[in-house]
């Protein structure tokens, strides 16, 4: 049988959103060996083509069929059929004969939406309408003109063989970091150029701090709800996560402090990871009382704080810091500028106690051996000239009509908001289960982030996290009112969140 061949088309109208159809149908091909192992799946785009689904809702059932064990993905390459998939071991030997849609969809198990589909699905074609679940600015935002220029002038005459034509300085450009030395003071954290290592975005710089700080087995505390790909991150790196309840004002200090007596003294945490300013995904920012009595409890204990601060570039240069709290003593911070400028000029920073700046330079070299200096270089010209400051000021105003609208129309549409609405997300409750949400989503090619994978152990919400850049839509909320009125759609037991005192 050719698997490029659709058999009959999808339902919608099925108990079982397409998603689960689709990744079903595959399903069975692979364990009734109508697809051989090592063969190819289709691309997600003729996939999407041939079966009249979004290239989201096949990017959604590639991944079901990823967790099930069915697939493997290969870098730049595509899905195949793994070579020994859990029939061969012996597990669902019964599978085979087994219907690819079961009969209840609320009761059989389904791969959830996980951190890596979320990520995948950042990478949209240019023109894609914007998605209420990705974490970036629309590109009509963006000041494309500003970056050619800046990259035209650092590249002029003799200078761009110098950038180019060998390897950049081991600890970043200094060019680059004289300007985030001076940009640092408007946050109130001093940082002399030795003390900045930059890197490829600030997720790179993560990885260089808890590779450099920890080894596998080791325990890191992290906020939850938070940032999903980053407790997959520290997961592969073998690193246990203790997550700690994050509210409006902070992260439970009475639980962080119980978690870290609780284990042995040899196994206790080496680092805090957290979000200060515009936390992920629940917008809260640190309050400063809260920020003193986290920094005497790191003293305390021992614990270095990794401050994210991501989203610097679109909140009020005067938040709470913590890295300028304590003036970098046990703070290491780190920042980045795909979100305000384009997701793809991976420049990112840390900030750090200079005992570390070595071993942190050591880390990425190993890694990554060095850091662009041509995209540096047009970021330091951008930072120096302001043109940086001035882009950000039009971004925020933009942002807070967004944010206006988008609460408006989520209010309108049934959902209440369970932290206060500020910078570039919101935490919406739903009153249904947003995994199950997001999958009827999906059908219609509406992407979603569901309250479940901002939890280092998903499970079940009434929650999701929006881009209010991204939901200015009124056809996207009147998608979500008729998607909830699904049958089969409930409110979980758990939701996973209550909502914080005002």
């Amino acid at each position: 049988m050719n698997h490029l061949a659709p058999l009959d088309p999808l339902s919608r109208h099925a108990d079982a959103t397409l998603t689960e159809q689709l990744s079903g149908r595959f399903a069975e091909r692979i364990r009734q060996r109508l697809l051989a192992p090592g063969s190819r799946l289709p691309s997600v785009r003729d996939c999407a083509r041939r079966h009249g689904v979004s290239a989201y809702t096949v990017v959604a059932a590639y991944d079901q069929l990823l967790a099930q064990g069915l697939v493997e993905a290969r870098k730049q390459r595509g899905f195949f059929v793994r070579e020994s998939h859990p029939r061969d071991a012996g597990q669902a030997a019964s599978s085979a004969a087994a219907p690819a849609v079961a009969a209840d969809p609320v009761a059989r198990p389904r791969a959830p939406l996980s951190a890596i589909a979320l990520v995948r699905s950042m990478f949209q074609p240019p023109g894609a309408r914007p998605m209420p679940g990705l974490g970036t600015l629309p590109s009509e935002w963006l000041d494309l003109p500003m970056l050619s220029s800046a990259l035209r002038r650092v590249s002029s005459g003799s200078q761009l063989a110098a950038l180019t034509l060998q390897y950049g300085e081991p600890a970043g450009d200094l060019r680059l970091r004289r300007a985030l030395s001076q940009r640092l003071v408007d946050f109130g954290v001093k940082a002399v150029p030795e003390q900045i290592v930059t890197t490829f975005g600030a997720t790179h710089a993560l990885d260089i701090v808890t590779r450099s700080l920890t080894h596998a087995g080791d325990t890191v505390l992290v906020d939850e709800p938070g940032w999903s790909v980053e407790f997959a991150r520290l997961a592969a790196l073998g690193l246990r996560v203790l997550p700690v309840p994050r509210g409006e004002d902070g992260p439970d200090l009475a639980v962080m402090e119980r978690l870290i007596e609780a284990q042995k003294p040899h196994e206790r945490p080496r680092l805090y990871i957290t979000v200060s300013v515009l936390h992920n995904p629940t917008g809260a920012t640190l309050a400063l009382g809260h920020a003193h009595r986290l920094l005497k409890l790191a003293q305390a204990h021992g614990l270095h704080i990794v401050e994210d601060d991501t989203y610097a570039h679109l909140a009020p240069p005067h938040l709470p810091r913590l890295a300028a709290l304590d003036a970098l003593e046990r703070t290491i911070y780190i920042s980045g500028f795909s979100k305000i400028l384009v997701p793809n000029w991976r420049v990112g920073y840390l900030a750090a106690p200079p005992e570390l700046i070595d071993r942190f330079v050591d880390t990425k070299l190993l890694g990554s051996l060095t850091t662009t200096s041509l995209t540096e270089q047009a970021i330091a010209h951008c930072l120096e000239q302001g043109l940086l400051r001035r882009h950000a000021e039009r971004v925020m105003a933009r942002l807070d009509a967004a944010r206006a609208r988008s609460v408006q129309l989520a209010e309108a549409a049934g959902c209440r908001f369970a932290a206060t609405p500020r910078g570039l997300f919101g935490w919406v409750d739903t009153g249904v289960d947003t995994e199950r949400l997001s999958q009827v989503m999906l059908d219609g090619g509406w992407l979603l982030a569901p309250g479940s994978i901002f939890h280092a152990t998903p499970r079940p919400s009434t929650l999701m996290r929006i881009n209010f850049a991204t939901t200015q839509d009124a056809q996207f909320w009147q998608a979500l009112q008729r998607a909830r009125d699904t049958p089969g759609m409930a409110t979980p037991r758990n939701p996973g969140f209550s909502a914080p005192a005002r």
